[in-house]
């Protein structure tokens, strides 16, 4: 059982990770359960581009564990997470990609969670979709949030068709 779970956990790590969104950038943090003594709880709130379509923008909103395990790294953080995304200029796709391929990934607890954003094109809308989750490497979480990114005309520029840069 042991030898098992070593050979899925290397097997994890030697997988080839997908282009992936750089680090978020912090916009704010907002304490949610003082701590005497040891870190609060916060809320903490992130911005992030997305790393294959030039024009959109990503917030989410995760919970930070405080305490003891928070200080230390080690709590596993709770799966509550918010996700909001918006066009914030002309929409250029710079590569093709899969329905629902990684955004962006996050490791959530020490070893075994990891939050992720996911994209997608609704074709017949024209609507970017993505939707924010997180794992576990035994059993997963259903909670989860989406957002919808109409792609619209920008100054002079005509709308992208989201549906051109979906892989087959």
């Amino acid at each position: 059982m042991r030898r098992s779970i070593l050979l899925v956990l290397a097997l994890l790590f030697a997988l080839p990770a997908p282009a992936l969104a750089e680090g978020p950038d912090l916009v704010f943090k907002r304490s949610t359960v003082w701590k005497f003594l040891t870190p609060d709880h916060k809320l903490a709130v992130y911005g992030i581009d997305d790393p294959a379509v030039e024009g959109v923008a990503c917030h989410y909103t995760v919970p930070e564990k405080g305490g003891v395990s928070g200080m230390f790294g080690v709590a596993e953080e709770v799966s509550d997470i918010s996700l909001a995304c918006r066009q914030i200029g002309p929409i250029v796709f710079k590569q093709k990609f899969e329905q629902g391929e990684d955004m962006f990934s996050q490791r959530r607890s020490l070893i075994f969670k990891r939050m992720q954003i996911v994209r997608g094109c609704d074709v017949q809308r024209n609507v970017l979709v993505y939707l924010v989750y997180s794992d576990k490497l035994i059993e997963g979480s259903p909670k989860n949030s989406t957002s919808s990114v109409p792609i619209m005309p920008w100054g002079d520029t005509a709308a992208a068709k989201c549906g051109d840069w979906v892989e087959d």
